[in-house]
Protein backbone atom coordinates (compact mmCIF):
# COMPACT_ATOMS: atom_id res chain seq x y z
CA UNK A 1 0.00 0.00 0.00
CA UNK A 2 2.81 2.47 0.85
CA UNK A 3 4.19 1.98 -2.86
CA UNK A 4 1.04 2.41 -4.19
CA UNK A 5 0.66 5.97 -2.27
CA UNK A 6 3.94 6.78 -2.85
CA UNK A 7 3.37 6.45 -6.64
CA UNK A 8 0.49 8.52 -6.46
CA UNK A 9 2.06 11.40 -4.88
CA UNK A 10 4.79 11.42 -6.70
CA UNK A 11 2.36 11.07 -10.06
CA UNK A 12 -0.51 12.23 -9.91
CA UNK A 13 -0.87 13.64 -5.93
CA UNK A 14 1.70 16.56 -7.34
CA UNK A 15 -0.80 18.43 -9.63
CA UNK A 16 -4.02 18.32 -7.04
CA UNK A 17 -4.81 19.57 -3.51
CA UNK A 18 -3.80 17.56 -0.51
CA UNK A 19 -7.87 16.47 0.31
CA UNK A 20 -8.62 15.58 -3.20
CA UNK A 21 -5.79 12.85 -3.75
CA UNK A 22 -6.99 11.32 0.13
CA UNK A 23 -10.37 11.77 -1.72
CA UNK A 24 -9.43 9.91 -4.73
CA UNK A 25 -6.95 7.14 -2.67
CA UNK A 26 -9.95 6.21 -0.65
CA UNK A 27 -12.10 5.67 -3.87
CA UNK A 28 -9.26 3.18 -4.95
CA UNK A 29 -10.08 -0.45 -4.26
CA UNK A 30 -8.46 -2.84 -1.89
CA UNK A 31 -6.40 0.91 -0.63
CA UNK A 32 -9.68 2.53 0.27
CA UNK A 33 -10.18 4.42 3.56
CA UNK A 34 -7.30 2.73 4.86
CA UNK A 35 -4.59 3.46 2.52
CA UNK A 36 -6.34 7.79 2.58
CA UNK A 37 -6.16 7.92 6.02
CA UNK A 38 -2.32 7.24 5.96
CA UNK A 39 -2.06 9.54 3.10
CA UNK A 40 -4.17 12.17 4.76
CA UNK A 41 -1.58 11.79 8.13
CA UNK A 42 1.10 11.65 6.11
CA UNK A 43 0.32 15.02 4.53
CA UNK A 44 -0.37 16.41 7.50
CA UNK A 45 -3.56 17.44 7.06
CA UNK A 46 -5.97 17.70 10.17
CA UNK A 47 -7.31 14.49 11.62
CA UNK A 48 -10.86 15.60 11.14
CA UNK A 49 -11.05 17.01 7.78
CA UNK A 50 -8.76 13.88 6.87
CA UNK A 51 -11.55 11.39 7.91
CA UNK A 52 -13.94 13.67 6.20
CA UNK A 53 -12.27 13.23 2.75
CA UNK A 54 -11.70 9.38 3.32
CA UNK A 55 -15.21 8.63 4.42
CA UNK A 56 -16.39 10.80 2.02
CA UNK A 57 -14.11 8.86 -0.71
CA UNK A 58 -15.02 5.65 0.23
CA UNK A 59 -18.85 5.96 0.27
CA UNK A 60 -18.49 6.93 -3.05
CA UNK A 61 -18.41 4.20 -5.27
CA UNK A 62 -20.39 1.99 -3.13
CA UNK A 63 -24.01 3.01 -4.61
CA UNK A 64 -22.64 2.71 -7.88
CA UNK A 65 -21.07 -1.30 -7.24
CA UNK A 66 -24.47 -1.74 -5.05
CA UNK A 67 -26.72 -0.82 -7.98
CA UNK A 68 -24.54 -1.49 -11.63
CA UNK A 69 -21.78 -3.90 -10.49
CA UNK A 70 -24.14 -6.94 -12.32
CA UNK A 71 -24.60 -5.08 -15.43
CA UNK A 72 -20.60 -4.46 -15.55
CA UNK A 73 -19.54 -7.57 -15.38
CA UNK A 74 -22.05 -8.47 -17.89
CA UNK A 75 -20.02 -6.29 -19.72
CA UNK A 76 -17.15 -6.95 -19.13
CA UNK A 77 -17.67 -10.76 -19.85
CA UNK A 78 -18.82 -9.71 -23.27
CA UNK A 79 -15.72 -8.03 -23.74
CA UNK A 80 -13.30 -10.94 -23.41
CA UNK A 81 -12.23 -10.00 -19.78
CA UNK A 82 -14.58 -12.79 -18.88
CA UNK A 83 -11.58 -14.04 -16.26
CA UNK A 84 -11.41 -11.19 -14.25
CA UNK A 85 -14.96 -11.03 -13.29
CA UNK A 86 -14.67 -14.92 -12.40
CA UNK A 87 -11.75 -13.89 -10.60
CA UNK A 88 -13.79 -11.48 -8.62
CA UNK A 89 -16.81 -13.45 -8.29
CA UNK A 90 -15.13 -15.97 -6.57
CA UNK A 91 -13.43 -13.40 -4.07
CA UNK A 92 -17.15 -12.37 -3.37
CA UNK A 93 -18.09 -15.58 -2.74
CA UNK A 94 -15.60 -16.79 -0.90
CA UNK A 95 -16.26 -13.86 1.49
CA UNK A 96 -19.79 -14.58 1.56
CA UNK A 97 -19.80 -17.28 4.46
CA UNK A 98 -18.09 -15.02 6.52
CA UNK A 99 -20.81 -12.23 6.09
CA UNK A 100 -23.73 -14.60 6.39
CA UNK A 101 -22.73 -16.07 9.46
CA UNK A 102 -23.56 -12.68 11.27
CA UNK A 103 -26.09 -11.41 9.06
CA UNK A 104 -25.97 -7.41 8.61
CA UNK A 105 -23.54 -7.38 11.61
CA UNK A 106 -20.99 -9.87 9.29
CA UNK A 107 -21.36 -7.20 6.72
CA UNK A 108 -20.39 -4.37 9.20
CA UNK A 109 -17.41 -6.62 10.51
CA UNK A 110 -16.44 -7.25 6.98
CA UNK A 111 -16.23 -4.14 5.83
CA UNK A 112 -15.29 -2.36 9.02
CA UNK A 113 -12.05 -4.03 10.10
CA UNK A 114 -9.15 -3.26 7.90
CA UNK A 115 -7.58 -6.40 6.65
CA UNK A 116 -6.47 -7.87 3.47
CA UNK A 117 -8.93 -8.41 1.18
CA UNK A 118 -11.92 -7.18 3.10
CA UNK A 119 -13.66 -3.58 2.92
CA UNK A 120 -16.27 -1.74 1.48
CA UNK A 121 -15.85 -2.43 -2.35
CA UNK A 122 -15.71 -6.10 -1.50
CA UNK A 123 -18.64 -5.95 0.95
CA UNK A 124 -20.31 -4.25 -1.97
CA UNK A 125 -19.55 -6.92 -4.35
CA UNK A 126 -20.59 -9.07 -1.84
CA UNK A 127 -24.01 -7.77 -1.23
CA UNK A 128 -24.97 -7.14 -5.08
CA UNK A 129 -24.31 -10.10 -6.52
CA UNK A 130 -26.16 -12.26 -3.55
CA UNK A 131 -28.80 -10.28 -3.58
CA UNK A 132 -28.57 -8.80 -0.06
CA UNK A 133 -31.23 -6.11 0.37
CA UNK A 134 -30.11 -2.85 -0.37
CA UNK A 135 -30.64 -1.02 2.26
CA UNK A 136 -30.01 -3.10 4.55
CA UNK A 137 -26.52 -3.71 2.74
CA UNK A 138 -26.10 0.01 2.31
CA UNK A 139 -26.05 0.82 6.19
CA UNK A 140 -24.11 -1.96 7.04
CA UNK A 141 -21.45 -0.80 5.05
CA UNK A 142 -22.12 2.74 6.12
CA UNK A 143 -21.34 1.93 9.59
CA UNK A 144 -18.58 -0.43 8.26
CA UNK A 145 -16.49 2.54 6.61
CA UNK A 146 -17.06 4.38 9.85
CA UNK A 147 -16.06 1.70 12.43
CA UNK A 148 -12.98 1.11 9.52
CA UNK A 149 -12.40 5.36 10.09
CA UNK A 150 -12.25 5.17 13.98
CA UNK A 151 -9.66 2.06 13.57
CA UNK A 152 -7.40 3.69 11.13
CA UNK A 153 -7.83 6.67 13.07
CA UNK A 154 -6.16 5.54 15.45
CA UNK A 155 -3.57 3.92 13.47
CA UNK A 156 -2.77 6.72 11.24
CA UNK A 157 -2.95 9.49 13.67
CA UNK A 158 -2.15 7.83 16.57
CA UNK A 159 -5.52 8.95 17.70
CA UNK A 160 -5.31 7.06 21.33
CA UNK A 161 -1.66 8.54 22.27
CA UNK A 162 -3.32 12.31 22.11
CA UNK A 163 -5.55 11.39 24.42
CA UNK A 164 -3.87 11.03 27.12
Amino acid sequence: MESFITWFMNTIGQYISKELAVFLVSMVPLVEERGGLLLASMLGIPMWRGILFCVLGNIFPIPFILLFIKKIFHWMADHHMSKLVVKMEEKAAKNKPKIDKYGQLGLILFVGIPLPGTGAWTGALVASLFDMDLKRASLSILLGIFLAAVIMTVVSYGALGSLF
